[in-house]
């Protein structure tokens, strides 16, 4: 088992490792491009369905106003639609449009296709490596 302190510098490797994962696959979007808490939203919308934006903005653990904001960029470029709620009127439902849900799976397209490309480098031993440990990745993500 991991003392505080190995625990503690195992948590400060990972969050370099990932940021530079992170911010390497940004860098080879062009500039303009949909931001990455965009990209968040278009994905949350194509995995969950339309949203509001205060449920947005708790999902994605953002203030309101941010949400606002990403979405007001999204909505400009006809990636996202809003319509009035069918129940509550004065509340707005955020849908994904065509045009974002291309957007999305272009973005994901490359980033797979460069995320491939590095992990043909890799030994079949490593890769596997790296297979197992997506669970633990994945059940990370969920309690931060």
């Amino acid at each position: 088992m991991l003392s505080n302190v190995d625990t503690t510098a195992l948590a400060g490797e990972l969050r370099l490792a990932m940021g530079r994962i992170v911010r390497r696959l940004r860098q080879a979007h062009a500039v303009g491009d949909v931001s990455l808490s965009g990209v968040s939203v278009l994905a949350r919308l194509a995995r969950t369905g339309p949203d509001s934006p205060g449920s947005l903005a708790d999902l994605e653990r953002v203030r309101p106003q941010a949400m606002a904001g990403t979405l007001a960029g999204l909505a400009q470029r006809g990636l996202v639609s809003r319509a009035p709620d069918a129940v509550d009127g004065r509340r707005a439902i955020v849908s994904l449009t065509e045009e974002g849900r291309a957007v999305l799976e272009q973005r994901r397209s490359e980033s797979v296709a460069r995320l491939a490309h590095a992990l043909d480098e890799f030994t079949p031993r490593e890769r596997q490596a790296l297979r197992d440990a997506l669970p633990l990745l994945d059940r990370l993500a969920e309690r931060l």
